[in-house]
């Protein structure tokens, strides 16, 4: 068989485009607002001009993530979602909403700290708090419900900020 006989190649399956999950209906791609979130808190250390940036990002739902993205997939991704097991969907926005509870307070800490050594220790805790959190929400994405020991997000917030 030559080239031309080959069949052509299959279109990928729309969720597949999309990186939805076909249990959860839930797409990783949402992790990706908030790894914006934990790549600025990681370099404000060595770089404090990236306090703008960090002030400059905006909390979003997964809704409006996807609607303000050019993700091919925006459409099928909003659909899966609100179609999505509506467990696995309350905890993912138990998750986030305490990640970017977070990066809000974290904001608010470290605009208010004068010192620059206690303003980066400051980001790289909440850098460290909020990659753990996106694990979680990961592993919700992907079926794999999981919550903290204690059973709710929230406690990871009062932790990090108590």
């Amino acid at each position: 068989m030559d080239e031309q006989d080959a069949p052509a190649p299959r279109a990928a399956e729309p969720a597949t485009i999309a990186h939805i999950n076909p249990v959860t209906g839930l797409a990783t791609d949402y992790l990706n607002h908030f790894n914006e979130a934990i790549m600025l808190l990681e370099m404000l250390p060595a770089c404090p001009e990236c306090r703008d940036d960090l002030r400059a990002w905006t909390p979003m739902s997964y809704c409006d993530h996807f609607r303000q993205s050019g993700f091919a997939g925006r459409d099928r991704a909003i659909t899966a979602y609100e179609n999505a097991d509506p467990a696995a969907r309350d905890m993912l926005d138990a998750v986030t909403e305490t990640m970017t509870t977070l990066v809000e307070h974290a904001r608010k800490a470290i605009d208010n700290e004068p010192n620059a050594r206690l303003s980066a220790n400051i980001a790289e805790r909440t850098a460290a708090w909020l990659k753990l959190l996106a694990a979680q929400a990961g592993a919700v994405i992907n079926g794999q419900r999981t919550i903290g020991a204690d059973g709710t997000p929230q406690s990871a917030v009062d932790r990090m900020i108590g």
